[in-house]
């Protein structure tokens, strides 16, 4: 079917992550919200031939106008947040839920000898709520691991102390059966139960570390006392507990009404998330791209941020979540710098939505402006090299020989960031004998630098040299003897950590592994090492086929420069008639190859 180029786009640019997708028409209004595992196959999938042959699909495809979308870190995450948001946005293609229900929770409840139990209401009256549960059999299954774990009571009686020291009560049979330990009659004591009730808040919150220590140092003790049924028993609840893997980061029943924001700045440009928590669930979700000023500090950009969505949405949280305090703070506001928690899982995610959103900028414009990207990662080579001009012309230098044969080495070229094939060149190594990749680079700097001054042609802003501080002294040498060092920056590349070294500096630059410059750099020497290994490999091949045909009685260097150029291979010229031969060699040389391959094949 037809996409028009902005939907095109918006689904080329989306990320193979878990989140929430939503359609917008042309008056900017939503009509559509939906969940996914995978953001860029689900939304790709309205899209195809299958999904236009369903009518009432094809016209809510129709209206699309706009596509948006949140990244959550899970599937079970996606579905909770996709609940929330047809909720309060009511789009129009969605199914509407209409009635009240909502997705479970498990609550400890306020009361001595607390219970344990799946509700879907949370009540504030001090109980302990984890959750919610993408379904109720999850959290079924959850509080039946939690009752293998821990015996603890079901019954809806009192157990105050009074009552429980005036015997009102009986156990049951769940007493019997082993599931309970029977606190009713005091056979269990509160500091017992209670010492339970923490291990289920640990399982419940994720923090399963302690719970699994304990299991570990009883299922040891029980095998030392030779009591193996028992020590069994430790060891499957602790593989019960280490399978157990789900624990939603999107919504926590602690956090009422709040709003997050993060900010990540690289470079010139900012890049903020907003996300709206409201009874727990995310709500809403925003993204912002600034230009820095001369100075702006990441606190005023904040600042910024904060000021510019009050502006939009017209009211702000009383609870503000950042990951550090603005430059300047809006009366009647609360900020929180969150170190752990759910608080901070809700940071961490409006950061990691920050950074893809930074992602889907850079390849929107590398996609629809290669200049404008190509300036931007110059700009940031430019940055952190700390150099003086841009270098949008850049050669990188590599050798390559094998156990000191053939040495060759190569010149690559980039221009504004991208390779210029046609001004790549090879080097025959001329003045050096073996294995001397020092001296052969300081060779094939001069002779390349020198020969671009003498016929006065455009010199590069950045010379990068493949390998250490040995490469790049030899470089420096030839630099200097043109008088050409410190007039262009020249840098060596070591390959093992990526350390980029400077001439009159020991120690090295250490970019991170995801900087574009850094990648710039590396592709230079990428492709450097590999058009000099191409040429290495066809110069020894060549190499080869000379020396064998050389080694022929009466056939000369003029012979089987003539052989080569007509026939191509050693094979062919092994399959050629004795007439072919000799129509490029002449009849004498002819009979001599002939009769030489011909020996080849009789000993063989």
């Amino acid at each position: 079917m037809l996409i028009n180029d902005k939907i095109r786009e918006r689904i080329e640019l989306l990320p193979h992550n878990p989140g929430v997708y939503q359609f917008f028409n042309a008056d900017e209004k939503i009509i559509y919200v939906g969940k996914a595992k995978d953001l860029k196959k689900r939304v790709s999938s309205y899209f195809t031939n299958k999904a236009v042959a369903n009518r009432k699909l094809q016209v809510m495809v129709s209206k699309i106008a706009d596509i948006r979308h949140i990244v959550v870190p899970s599937e079970s995450d996606a579905l909770l947040l996709e609940n929330n948001l047809i909720k309060k946005l009511q789009p129009r293609y969605n199914v509407l839920l209409k009635d009240d229900k909502t997705y479970p929770w498990i609550c400890i409840k306020n009361e001595a000898f607390p219970r344990v139990f799946s509700t879907r209401k949370v009540i504030k009256d001090g109980s302990k709520y984890f959750g919610p549960y993408t379904s109720q059999t999850m959290a079924r299954i959850l509080l039946d691991l939690i009752r293998q774990l821990y015996p603890l009571r079901a019954c809806n009686l009192q157990l105050y102390k009074a009552n429980i020291d005036k015997h009102k009560f009986k156990v049951c049979l769940e007493y019997h059966i082993g599931n309970c330990k029977g606190p009713c009659e005091a056979l269990q004591t509160e500091e017992d139960y209670n010492e339970s009730i923490a291990m289920v808040s640990s399982i419940l919150r994720g923090e399963n570390n302690d719970v699994l220590q304990l299991l570990r140092y009883k299922m040891r003790e029980a095998a030392e006392k030779m009591e193996f049924e028992e020590a069994q028993r430790f060891k499957d609840k602790l593989d019960k507990l280490e399978n157990y893997r789900t624990k939603s980061i999107i919504v926590s029943p602690h956090i009422h009404n709040v709003d997050v924001f993060s900010i990540l700045v690289v470079n010139n440009s900012a890049y903020a998330n907003f996300l709206r928590v409201i009874r727990g669930a995310v709500v809403h979700a925003q993204n912002i791209e600034m230009k820095l000023g001369i100075e702006d500090s990441q606190e005023e950009l904040l600042s910024m941020v904060i000021v510019e969505i009050f502006n939009r949405i017209g009211n702000l949280s009383p609870e503000i979540i950042v990951p550090f305090l603005p430059d300047q703070k809006m009366p009647g506001l609360i900020y929180t710098v969150p170190k752990r928690g759910d608080k901070l899982k809700l940071l961490e995610l409006s950061e990691r939505n920050a950074k893809i959103y930074r992602m889907e900028k850079l390849k929107q414009i590398e996609k629809t402006n290669p200049d404008k990207h190509a300036e931007h990662v110059l700009a940031l080579l430019k940055q952190d090299l700390n150099l003086d001009e841009m270098p949008y012309y850049i050669e990188c230098f590599d050798n390559s020989n094998i156990q000191g044969t053939n040495p060759v080495a190569s010149c690559v070229v980039f221009k504004n960031a991208r390779p210029s094939k046609n001004d790549y060149r090879h080097f025959n190594i001329k003045t050096v004998e073996g294995p001397n990749d020092f001296a052969s680079m300081e060779e094939i700097v001069y002779r390349r630098y020198s020969r671009l001054i003498n016929e006065d042609k455009p010199l590069p802003q950045l010379i990068v040299i493949d390998g250490g501080k040995g490469q790049l002294h030899a470089a420096v040498n030839s630099l200097k003897k043109l008088g050409m060092y410190g007039k262009i920056p020249v840098i060596g590349l070591a390959k093992r950590l990526e350390e980029i070294y400077f001439p009159e500096s020991g120690i090295p630059l250490l970019l991170d592994k995801t900087s574009e410059s850094l990648r710039l750099i590396m592709h230079l020497r990428d492709e450097a090492h590999r058009f000099g290994i191409t040429f290495h490999r066809n110069k020894r091949s060549s190499s080869f086929l000379k020396s064998r045909l050389e080694s022929i009685a009466g056939v000369g260097e003029k012979s089987v420069l003539k052989l080569l150029a007509h026939f191509k291979s050693i094979s062919k010229i092994k399959e050629a008639s004795l007439e072919e031969l000799t129509s490029v060699v002449g009849a004498r040389v002819a009979e001599n190859v002939r009769q030489y391959f011909y020996s080849k094949n009789e000993q063989n």
